[in-house]
């Protein structure tokens, strides 16, 4: 089942496709841009959602890119969160099919929100960054730096599956992947479908993130949230006034044998180590793969701001995946 634009008026199918309502979470964030997008296909109607009220009549969600620090803090106070949790990994105690959970789609701080493990998480959050989860992925926030390390970059385009401009000429050409202060997918689970990656140097405070996380993994330590205090190097003396501590984030080069092993045998894979992106603020550690696309059932997530371009490829594939769910549930 293939998704066609409003304007698309030679479009013969376009009036027999089936009608969807697409939610967009509005605590904050891009969440009107991703409203904008959405509207301009055929069939696809959008609703705004602040309360576990609004998530009753929708066939799918958007959790928008933004401050997903200030979304969780909101979300958690009025039953949103749990709300959401239900809407999107099904209910626990019913185990009937069309009471699973409902296509959602994570756009940068969305998808940190989708993830079931998260590092660099702020470090003035009591009890770490709350998390809806649902995805078996491991996310580094602000993996790419601050917002002086925003780009734009080619990424591999979604996947064909209800997508009509698969067919057309450029169809499947590389997705302008606007990134602004970006996560990274570290790892994902055996079940995480990955739908595109990037090779990239993590920025300073990154780096000793990852480190602290390298150390806590070597030690056993089962790490779900992990926030970017355990990183900090904290230096005793006087600050700008008297009797302040300073504070600062180590620059990590490359020099163990485990980063140096790692990045031979990256070029000697891939080749790209010369041409990897080397953003303001990087650290000295060197490039390394990371995942910036995946797909788990219903659940989909991009660490870039499809919202943010006029390419629609991305939205056009959510939608198809809402069609798909709702014609199944039917």
């Amino acid at each position: 089942m293939s998704t066609s634009l409003k304007s698309n008026k030679n479009d013969e199918s376009a009036d027999q496709e089936e009608v969807v309502t697409i939610g967009v979470l509005a605590l904050q964030g891009a969440f009107e841009e991703h409203q904008d997008r959405l509207e301009r296909f055929r069939g696809v109607n959008t609703v705004l959602v602040r309360t576990p009220a609004e998530l009753s009549n929708i066939d799918g969600i958007v959790l928008p890119g933004g401050e997903s620090t200030a979304m969780g803090l909101i979300g958690s106070h009025d039953g949103t969160w749990d709300a959401l949790k239900t809407f999107i990994n099904g209910s626990p105690h019913d185990n009937k099919s069309n009471t699973s959970g409902k296509p959602t789609w994570g756009t940068c701080a969305g998808m940190v929100l989708l993830s079931d493990r998260c590092v660099g998480t702020s470090a003035v959050i009591e009890n770490g960054q709350s998390l809806i989860g649902g995805l078996d992925i491991l996310v580094c926030r602000n993996y790419f730096g601050s917002q002086i390390s925003s780009f734009e970059l080619g990424t591999p385009c979604p996947p064909p599956e209800g997508r009509q401009t698969s067919t057309e000429e450029g169809g499947n050409s590389d997705y302008p992947g606007v990134f602004i202060r970006a996560p990274a997918i570290l790892n994902a689970g055996p079940d995480v479908t990955v739908l595109g990656k990037v090779l990239a140097t993590p920025c300073r405070q990154a780096a000793v993130v990852l480190r602290e996380l390298e150390r806590k993994i070597d030690a056993g330590e089962k790490v779900v949230n992990m926030g970017v205090v355990d990183a900090l190097v904290r230096e005793n003396g006087a600050g700008d006034n008297e009797g302040e501590g300073r504070k600062m984030y180590v620059d990590v080069s490359s020099d163990s044998a485990l980063d140096n092993d790692f990045q031979e045998e990256e070029k000697k894979e891939t080749n790209l180590t010369e041409n990897s992106l080397h953003l303001p603020g990087a650290a000295s550690c060197g490039s390394r793969e990371v995942i910036c696309a995946v797909r788990k059932d219903n659940i989909l997530c991009t660490a870039f701001h499809p919202e943010l371009t006029d390419d629609l490829r991305w939205h056009e594939y959510f939608v198809g995946i809402v069609r798909k769910d709702k014609m199944k549930k039917i």
